[in-house]
């Protein structure tokens, strides 16, 4: 695994996007900064962290997706990586909060972006961002975030983070093939508030009542309504409320 280090970026994905036209950049090249100007969560949403507390990374992957309806598959891969590396430090109460939000203690710890490139001959070249709240402690004007050292009364040792993570990736890859149908189960054994009635709001602004039944393979999450019909949503179409 290669890493670099940076101290401040704008980016770490589009650091790491305008390298990745590279073709020699290794797969699974890591990319971390103590700060992050620009930082980018899901929909265009600011990902804000205190310089030099959190685990800021971007990393590339190669070689395994290659065809677009497979892209969710990739999300399922890092959000169950950073699950497993948590839970090995005892990290309490952990799940998925649809698509990739890493939660402990119905907080917000974590957040995944995945940008994918095509390239001229059909490749997809993915770069993951991940944001994860490590030491910080102060969360003025977050009522829903966290961190580890706030759940866990604890500093931790983020620079040890990357290297486990990315091997949990490189153990799910290489099972994908053999164990898909296990990880897809465990993704959603996974996911926060499923089979419990909870509001969302959809993008007329108006709220209304679900049951999330699951994940299509595509990435849109399936909700029971009131009427007991099933409705499939992308990301941009709806909003947990919690």
């Amino acid at each position: 695994m290669k890493l670099i280090k940076l101290d401040a970026i704008d980016s770490t994905n589009d650091f790491l996007k305008a390298l990745s036209g590279q073709d020699e950049l290794d797969n699974f090249t890591v990319v971390t900064a103590e700060n992050q100007t620009k930082g980018k969560g899901q929909m265009g949403s600011k990902w804000q962290s205190e310089s030099g507390k959190n685990l800021i990374m971007s990393v590339l992957v190669k070689d395994f997706l290659y065809d677009n309806e497979e892209l969710f598959n990739l999300s399922i891969i890092v959000s169950l990586a950073v699950i497993e590396t948590l839970k090995s430090f005892d990290i309490p109460d952990l799940s998925i909060k649809w698509p990739n939000d890493i939660m402990a203690y119905n907080k917000k710890i974590g957040g995944i972006l995945i940008e994918n490139i095509i390239k001229s001959d059909g490749r997809i070249v993915s770069v993951v961002g991940l944001g994860l709240n490590v030491n910080q402690t102060n969360f003025d004007g977050l009522p829903n975030a966290s961190s580890l050292a706030v759940i866990c009364k604890t500093e931790f040792d983020k620079d040890s983070l990357p290297f486990l993570i990315i091997e949990k990736m490189k153990q799910k890859i290489e099972l994908w093939k053999t164990n898909s149908a296990d990880f897809w189960n465990e993704y959603f054994n996974s996911l926060f508030r499923k089979g419990v009635p909870m509001p969302f709001k959809n993008l007329e602004n108006k709220n209304f009542m679900g049951i999330i039944q699951g994940v299509s393979s595509v990435g849109k999450i399936q909700i029971l309504l009131e009427d007991d019909s099933v409705s499939e949503f992308d990301i941009k179409e709806i909003q947990m409320l919690y």
